[in-house]
């Protein structure tokens, strides 16, 4: 190996390093670190940066999987996890998702929906979904929304995405609620951000409400939910000022700003 990068130019080195994969890296940063060539050694010095922080990854996932892990261990296989978006948007309807997750999942950088990068959530929604043993999403509309309140809406469409499952939960576990289940439950505060399945199930629900504002955003292009994904953000609330509420805005939700 030192031969090799002894023989490479800088531009080379990168160029090899970039086919490998992290795994690889602890075995190339000594050599690169002793390399005369100051350039080599930062190159060397930027591996182990990416080591470490790889490595604090992983140990965040083991204790984000703790709570499933000791379900695992008593014997409960089929771990529910549930989380919901679209709680405080003015306009759209309120989504969940109920992902039951085969036990060995272990995707890195699974979190809070919001904490994730748009990039990063949509691969990994992608990689979740074929982690998973089964997923159902529940949508409730914004007429609904009014008639229920946004609490009771989201609770309903926890339980409709329940319903339609082809594999039953041993367990749910459910950021900060409970609902109405005969399956056994756990609510968990900030459960999406502590618990995997729970954050698995929050970035599933976002990319599909995402989605689903993509499509709102080409039919009211003035409100700007390609973006706002229909939160009241100044533009959005300016826009309700000149164009009036559309058919998919909460009227509970912008009673009160004088429409």
């Amino acid at each position: 190996m030192m031969i090799l990068f002894a023989d490479m130019t800088v531009t080379g080195i990168k160029e090899y390093i970039s086919k490998k994969q992290i795994e690889s890296y602890p075995d190339l940063i000594p050599v690169l670190r002793d390399d005369p060539r100051a350039a080599v050694k930062k190159i060397g010095e930027a591996l182990e940066k990416k080591v470490a922080a790889r490595d604090k990854e992983v140990d965040r996932i083991i204790k984000m999987k703790s709570i499933e892990a000791a379900y695992y261990h008593k014997g409960i296989q089929r771990i529910g996890g549930i989380d919901e978006v679209g709680r405080g948007p003015l306009a759209g309807p309120v989504v969940t998702c109920v992902i039951i997750l085969k036990p060995e999942s272990n995707r890195l950088y699974v979190n809070d929906s919001k904490k994730v990068s748009k990039k990063i959530r949509e691969s990994l929604c992608e990689q979740l979904l074929e982690d998973a043993l089964d997923y159902a999403i529940g949508q409730v509309e914004n007429d609904v929304i009014d008639d229920l309140n946004i609490l009771n809406a989201t609770k309903k469409a926890m339980t409709d995405s329940l319903a339609t499952l082809s594999v039953k939960p041993e367990l749910l576990l459910i950021d900060a609620l409970h609902i109405n289940s005969e399956i056994p439950q756990k609510a968990i505060i900030h459960g999406d951000a502590t618990s995997y399945a729970i954050a698995a199930a929050s970035i599933v629900a976002k990319v599909y409400r995402d989605n689903l504002m993509q499509i709102y955003h080409e039919e009211y292009p003035e409100y700007g939910f390609d973006h706002n994904m229909g939160y009241g953000t100044a533009e959005h609330i300016k826009a309700l000022h000149n164009y009036g509420p559309t058919p998919i805005h909460r009227r509970s939700f912008i009673k009160n700003l004088g429409l």
